[in-house]
Parts: C-alpha cells; sequence; structure tokens
C-alpha cells in the first residue's frame, strides 16, 4: 500500500499528485492533510505516514512533503524500519531504491513542481531494489 501525506506547503502539490497516482493505478491512502491550513505541522503527517509504512516496511511506501521535504523525511526516519530519502531530482529517487532500499519518498514543494514531481515518484515507484551484498551489507548496518 501507497500512503501520502503533507502539510500546508505541500499540500497544493499532494493534491495535484492525488489525481495522477489514481490515473496511475496506484492504490494509495491520503493521511492529510485534507484542507489548508497555514498552522499544521509537518510532523502529524510524517508520523502518520511513516507508522503506516513502519508496519510492513518491505511492501509499504509512503510519500511526504513539505515545502523543503527536510523536516517530513528528518520525522520519517525516526520509525523503526523506514529509509527515507528526500529527492528533488529523478535519479536520487531511483538511486534511493537501488542502493537503499527506500521505503518513503520525501519531496520538497518549494522546489519541485507537478510536472517534476510526477517523473520522480514514477522513477522511484518503479525502481526496484537491486539486492546488491553491498547495499544488503549497508542496510543491515542501518537496521
Amino acid at each position: 500500500m501507497l500512503y501520502i501525506g503533507a502539510d500546508h506547503r505541500g499540500y497544493k502539490l499532494k493534491e495535484d499528485l492525488r489525481a495522477f497516482l489514481k490515473e496511475s493505478g496506484y492504490d494509495f491512502a491520503d493521511l492529510g492533510n485534507n484542507i489548508f491550513d497555514p498552522n499544521d505541522d509537518y510532523t502529524d503527517f510524517a508520523k502518520a505516514v511513516a507508522e503506516k509504512v513502519s508496519q510492513n516496511p518491505q511492501n509499504n511506501k509512503g510519500i511526504l512533503i513539505c515545502g523543503s521535504g527536510v523536516g517530513v523525511d528528518i520525522t520519517a526516519n525516526k520509525f523503526r524500519g523506514i529509509r527515507s530519502a528526500l529527492a528533488d531530482d529523478i535519479e536520487t529517487a531511483r538511486q534511493s531504491r537501488e542502493h537503499d532500499d527506500t521505503n518513503v519518498l520525501s519531496l520538497p514543494a518549494d522546489e519541485v513542481d507537478f510536472e517534476l514531481a510526477k517523473k520522480i515518484i514514477s522513477a522511484w515507484l518503479q525502481t526496484p531494489f537491486s539486492n546488491g551484498e553491498k547495499y544488503k551489507r549497508r542496510i543491515d548496518k542501518i537496521e
């Protein structure tokens, strides 16, 4: 299952991406915010997504969006089994899956427009973990 969440600075991008994800055939759950609230906190949505992904970190994935992407990335990485990557380009997203088997993608709404976000997300969701020995060893060290 794919879970998405965003604070007020990522809200518009998240709302735009909902249609893209649906049209692309992805099953997803939107964990908020469900309204534009300039006083919300990114930590609440990062926590909600990270908790869901951490219930089955091998199969669940998450996409988090805030202004810089940094806050949601830091928050998500506090949860057991979560490997979140902050990506503002396609290659970083792809490599985070190939080398680090990331299960959460953090996006910076202030830096990534809708068209680029679609490309980043598509690359991230379609790229498998390489399962290379050195990458598995490194992930084991993280755990």
